[in-house]
């Protein structure tokens, strides 16, 4: 039988996440960059004690409302983007594993809201370690010293040992249930390409959980893609689905 990744629908490229999964969230904090059909499927499917992992916690719907009618044309915000904060304004996350669960800038997203109120649980890691815990899982390390957080709040509750005089912390691989990314194009095998800053969390994400679902702007033929630009393999990925035309009049609806 001829391998063949596509999904029909968002909604049924997630009808199988339970509730209580580990969800690693692609991208880094823009519009081009999260897998916002994806998101807004495991929405719709209602599963509800999420932990969520990625560099930023997202924002409400209003928020990114707001975003859009300020920036005045500054950076383009299409209609179909939604955050990882649609999850969490609606419940739907016990907790995180991020970067950047709130900012800095007066403005105070859905996760440091719940935060605030004891909702939600929070496990704050750099960027860099996070991403190296995720690579670990894709690779099959267990796990890996780095000297990165030492002596400060990441480092509680963490082994410490001295290399070379520099003492560094056990940081353990960090494996999901299941990846939901944004690519740009893809075969039917799940090779995938990515565009400009998409490439991010989204490619590391890629091979680090038990399901790797891609949500991408095209499917082409087989062979059609320059093997130099594939950045991830088929083998890392175990569902495609094609990014509609239209964007459906709310994310709550079917796609």
């Amino acid at each position: 039988m001829a391998v063949n990744k596509v999904f029909e629908s968002f909604d049924a490229a997630v009808a199988d996440v339970a509730d209580g999964s580990m969800v690693h969230v692609g991208g880094f904090g823009t519009a081009a960059e999260y897998a916002s059909y994806l998101i807004a499927a495991l929405a719709r499917k209602g599963v509800t004690g999420l932990t969520i992992t990625g560099n930023h916690s997202g924002f409400s719907e209003a928020q990114l409302k707001m975003m859009k009618d300020a920036n005045l044309g500054i950076i383009k915000y299409p209609d179909d983007y939604v955050s990882p904060g649609l999850l969490v304004e609606r419940g739907q996350v016990a907790k995180g594993i991020l970067a950047f669960p709130v900012l800095n800038r007066g403005l105070e997203v859905p996760f440091e809201t719940l935060l605030n109120e004891g909702k939600v649980e929070l496990e704050l890691i750099g960027q860099g370690s996070l991403a190296e815990r995720m690579r670990a899982a894709r690779a099959g390390i267990a796990a890996f010293y780095t000297p990165v957080g030492v002596g400060t709040v990441v480092a509680e509750g963490k082994e410490v040992r001295d290399f070379n005089g520099r003492p560094h912390l056990l940081e353990h691989a960090l494996k999901a249930d299941v990846s939901i990314i944004r690519a740009h194009k893809a075969d039917r095998w799940g090779n995938l390409v990515y565009k400009g800053t998409a490439r991010t969390f989204n490619a590391t994400m890629a091979g680090a959980a038990t399901v790797t679902i891609a949500e991408v702007d095209e499917v082409v033929e087989l062979g059609a893609l320059d093997p130099e630009t594939v950045i991830t393999p088929a083998p890392y990925v175990q569902r495609v689905v094609v990014r509609p035309k239209v964007k459906p009049d709310s994310w709550l609806d079917p796609c």
